[in-house]
């Protein structure tokens, strides 16, 4: 099979077609080939040697296709069902080996790329606003990166339960898609003091919950944008980690850090069900709108790295096998 590879950590120049062997289910595993695969920042954390990944390692953690194969006891999925799958491994390939069990089905209604770009950044968007700080009607959230993919599902979904919303973006024309997604104000933090903004549109009262993946470059301003006992989402750390913070900060207003991962919100079969079907069906049914930025075949995920870690994307970046 064809696949992307890389032998050492580094830049996106690591990420090297490769031809090898096509794999085998294991127990409880099926084989799936590949029609759309997700491009997402963990992937990028893995290549840069953020995330312990042993090498040689193919990237990828998300994608749709078809199962083609089943390995001994697996009873959650059959040979020519449509799956989509997320928080995976080793899918920048023709075929990947998944976890029986963390495979959804496909809603008739939706295409496999569809389905791809909504898993990884679709559930995410949703545990952050249902479950790691619920979202309440008058609620007050800081959102950054609101043209990212999941900035722009995040947007949706907190208005959806009532928010007003503020987010970041770096562009007018980013400015503009957070507009379109709901965004009641939008900052351009390249051009004005976002906490400054902030502190002054709700009075000096501050905000519920801040959602940032950005992490290192925003994280003390994203602290001061809190009002009292409120919440900083740190789900993402594109600019890079943060350094070790001194719990006394947080008395000040008795605030809340967490850090949180998919992984442990769709840790269990039912679990993960009941959150993929939460947001594949609000795709089917229009409720929730992806935005797919930009398509490209599976030999240029150098360009598709280069394109989300340069923010030139606004959306979802999908790889084609």
């Amino acid at each position: 099979m064809r696949a992307i590879q890389i032998k050492e950590h580094g830049g996106p120049e690591v990420l090297r077609p490769v031809q090898l062997p096509d794999p085998v289910p294991g127990p409880g595993e099926a084989l799936v080939r590949l029609s759309a695969i997700g491009v997402n920042f963990v992937d990028i954390y893995g290549r840069r040697g953020w995330y312990p990944t042993p090498l040689p390692w193919i990237p990828g953690a998300e994608g749709a296709g078809e199962v083609v194969a089943v390995g001994e006891g697996v009873s959650e999925v059959r040979v020519g069902e449509r799956v989509a799958f997320a928080m995976a491994q080793h899918a920048y390939a023709e075929l990947v080996a998944v976890p029986a069990w963390r495979l959804v089905p496909v809603p008739p209604a939706l295409t496999d790329r569809q389905a791809a770009a909504a898993m990884l950044q679709g559930m995410t968007a949703h545990y952050l606003t249902h479950q790691t700080y619920p979202v309440r009607p008058g609620d007050k959230v800081v959102i950054h990166a609101g043209a990212g993919g999941v900035g722009l599902l995040l947007i949706q979904m907190a208005k959806r339960l009532g928010a007003t919303v503020f987010t970041t973006v770096s562009t007018p024309e980013k400015a503009e898609l957070a507009r379109q997604a709901g965004a009641d104000h939008v900052i351009l933090y390249t051009q004005e003091d976002f906490a400054q903004v902030v502190r002054e549109a709700t009075g000096g009262q501050g905000v519920q919950v801040v959602y940032d993946a950005v992490g290192q470059a925003t994280f003390d301003q994203s602290l001061s944008c809190l009002g009292s006992r409120g919440y900083l989402v740190l789900y993402g750390q594109a600019s890079g980690p943060v350094p070790p913070l001194a719990l006394d900060r947080l008395a000040q207003r008795s605030l809340f850090v967490t850090r949180p991962s998919l992984n442990h919100y769709t840790e269990t079969r039912p679990m993960l069900l009941e959150r993929a079907h939460a947001v594949l069906t609000d795709v089917a049914q229009g409720r929730l709108t992806l935005r797919i930025f930009e398509t490209l075949p599976l030999e240029e995920a150098e360009t598709a790295h280069r394109h989300l870690e340069g923010r030139a994307s606004t959306g979802k970046i999908l790889l084609t096998p």
